[in-house]
Formats: C-alpha cells, sequence, structure tokens
C-alpha cells in the first residue's frame, strides 16, 4: 500500500489541503484496491483558515512516505515555517516523491526542490517564483509539472488535476478513471493554465505610452507595425521598445500578439461570432490563422474554449 504523507502548518489554502484529503485520505478501497495509507502531518494543532487540525503525526513523519504533498501556502510575500522547508527536504533526501500543490510551490523553491528543474503554480504567482528562484525554469501556462520526483500544479482546480496524474501514475488510467467519475470530474483538461490568465494593461502613470494602449487596443483589426506604434506615439521604434519593456516586460509586438488573443477570447465568450469573424475583428485575417495563434497561446482551439467559457 503506497504511503502518502499531506504536510500542514498555520498559513495553508484550506481548498487545496481538502482536494488531498479527499483523493488520497478517503476509504476508496471499494474502487482500488489496495489505496493509499494516508496521513496528515504537522508539529501541533494547525489553523488552516477557519479550521483547526489535530495531525496524526509529526512533520518529521514526512521522510517515511511515499509520497509527500505540500498544499498552497497563503502568504506568498512570507517565507515558510524552517521545520516545514526543512522536512520537505529531508523527506525528498529520503527518497520521497514531493508534490506541491498551487502556492506550494514555494515552500519546494525555499527547499531548493525546483533549482535546475521545470516547475509552476498559480498563474498570479509564477513571476514572484521565477523571480525567487532563478534556477528553476518557472512555466506559467500548464496546469502540473511532472519532473518525476518533483511536480508542482497551478491554482486552485489544478491541484485535482496533479492529484489525479499521481493516482494515474500509481494504478493506471483506468483506476485514476474511476476516481475522477466518483469526483464528477474529468479525468484530464484539454489545454493549459494560459485559458485562464487575464493581462490587464498597465495602470496610467502619465507616462508617453499612457495613450498609446487605448488607441492600439480600438485599432487591432488593423494591420499595426511597430513602426505605426511608434510613429503614434511620437518617438522611434528603439524608444517604443525600451518603453514598451519597462512597463509591460515584452516587446510591441509581443504586447499587440496577446491582446489580439485576449480580444479573441472576449468575442468567443460574450458574441457569437463565427471563427472567420473574430479572426477578421482581431488583425488575425483568417480562421486558420487565428486557430493556429489561439491554439499556441492559449492551449486550446477557439471552439473549444468557447464551449468552456461561453457566458
Amino acid at each position: 500500500m503506497p504511503s502518502v504523507a499531506l504536510a500542514v502548518t498555520d498559513g495553508m489554502l484550506h481548498y487545496e489541503m481538502a482536494v488531498a484529503v479527499e483523493i488520497f485520505g478517503s476509504d476508496l478501497t471499494h474502487l482500488v484496491d489496495p489505496w493509499y495509507d494516508f496521513s496528515l502531518c504537522g508539529n501541533g494543532p494547525v489553523r488552516v483558515g477557519r479550521f483547526r487540525l489535530d495531525p496524526d503525526h509529526g512533520l518529521d513523519h514526512l521522510a517515511l512516505a511515499d509520497t509527500v504533498i505540500v498544499p498552497g501556502w497563503a502568504d506568498t510575500d512570507r517565507r515558510p515555517p524552517g521545520e516545514l522547508v526543512e522536512a520537505v527536504r529531508a523527506a525528498h533526501a529520503a527518497g520521497a516523491r514531493v508534490a506541491s500543490l498551487c502556492t506550494g510551490a514555494f515552500v519546494l523553491g525555499a527547499a531548493g526542490l525546483l533549482d535546475g528543474r521545470r516547475a509552476t503554480t498559480h498563474w498570479a504567482h509564477t513571476g514572484e517564483l521565477a523571480r525567487r528562484h532563478p534556477a528553476a525554469t518557472v512555466d506559467p501556462d500548464v496546469l502540473y509539472v511532472d519532473n518525476g520526483d518533483v511536480l508542482t500544479s497551478a491554482g486552485k482546480a489544478a491541484a485535482m488535476d496533479l492529484c489525479l496524474h499521481l493516482v494515474r501514475l500509481d494504478h493506471g488510467a483506468a483506476d485514476a478513471n474511476k476516481i475522477a467519475r466518483r469526483l464528477v470530474i474529468p479525468p484530464h483538461r484539454d489545454g493549459g493554465q494560459a485559458q485562464f490568465i487575464t493581462t490587464p494593461l498597465p495602470a496610467p502613470s502619465n507616462h508617453p505610452l499612457d495613450d498609446l494602449f487605448p488607441w492600439a487596443l480600438e485599432r487591432l483589426d488593423q494591420p499595426l507595425t511597430v513602426e505605426d506604434l511608434a510613429r503614434q506615439a511620437r518617438m522611434s521604434s528603439r524608444q517604443l521598445g525600451r518603453h514598451f519593456r519597462h512597463l509591460t516586460g515584452t516587446t510591441p509586438l509581443h504586447w499587440l500578439h496577446t491582446q489580439r488573443i485576449r480580444h479573441a477570447q472576449e468575442l468567443l465568450e460574450t458574441t457569437n461570432a463565427t471563427v472567420d469573424t473574430v479572426a477578421t475583428a482581431t488583425g488575425m485575417g483568417t480562421a486558420t490563422t487565428l486557430r493556429r495563434h489561439f491554439h499556441r497561446s492559449v492551449g486550446v482551439p477557439p471552439d473549444t474554449y468557447r464551449r468552456t467559457f461561453r457566458a
């Protein structure tokens, strides 16, 4: 019977913790036998949101588990407790497979487990995770990343995706599908978290580009170039590139492409316009071009996106 230990301390997110408990801590031997030997590990009573937990074992018990799961860490601006970080590091050194859910990736990062590995977390925190752990390759688009002995998931519902992935690895696809049916969720979701990411405009700041952004957004159906943007901003293309990277972290063309994709998402969500019409309205030209760029950027085709997010 494989053993799973859930690491808990004050300041964790209750949803991700509950997902792990629901899947690994429930008695599902009527569906899959043998199931997991599950334990809740923390030093003393633990407060998670409005819930008070009484762990089965201390954090040192993590080193005895086959798989260690670290739920989301609520305050990413604050370093995780040293005792948690050390226990997770020791468990991995003892041979445990370590998986983080959502912002639990910050705990794995603090333990040095993300260095030299690909990782993800909730899209709103991927930038900070990459900044704090430059030796890791942070992917903001995927639902989860499997490095074999270290796994990370994106935010919230992606915790369920990763937990089902672990079941699939341990018991096979057929048994994982049984669990998915019991939970009334798909055993595998198409695409990544790119389809959920919002890209707000930079806040007005009396910057030379403040007027350029709305001007460009009103003309996404037109074949705008960097020269067009520079001319409207009354600066050279090189100056424009410097200002763009400072404000948005990217190039003018990449920003423009991202806005076209976001506008396409909005039209797919809120209108009945055909894919051809959406392609024209977003400056993509043809449905074929839109489908290619949309799938590459969002992870799913336009038709699939519309079925999922149609208002």
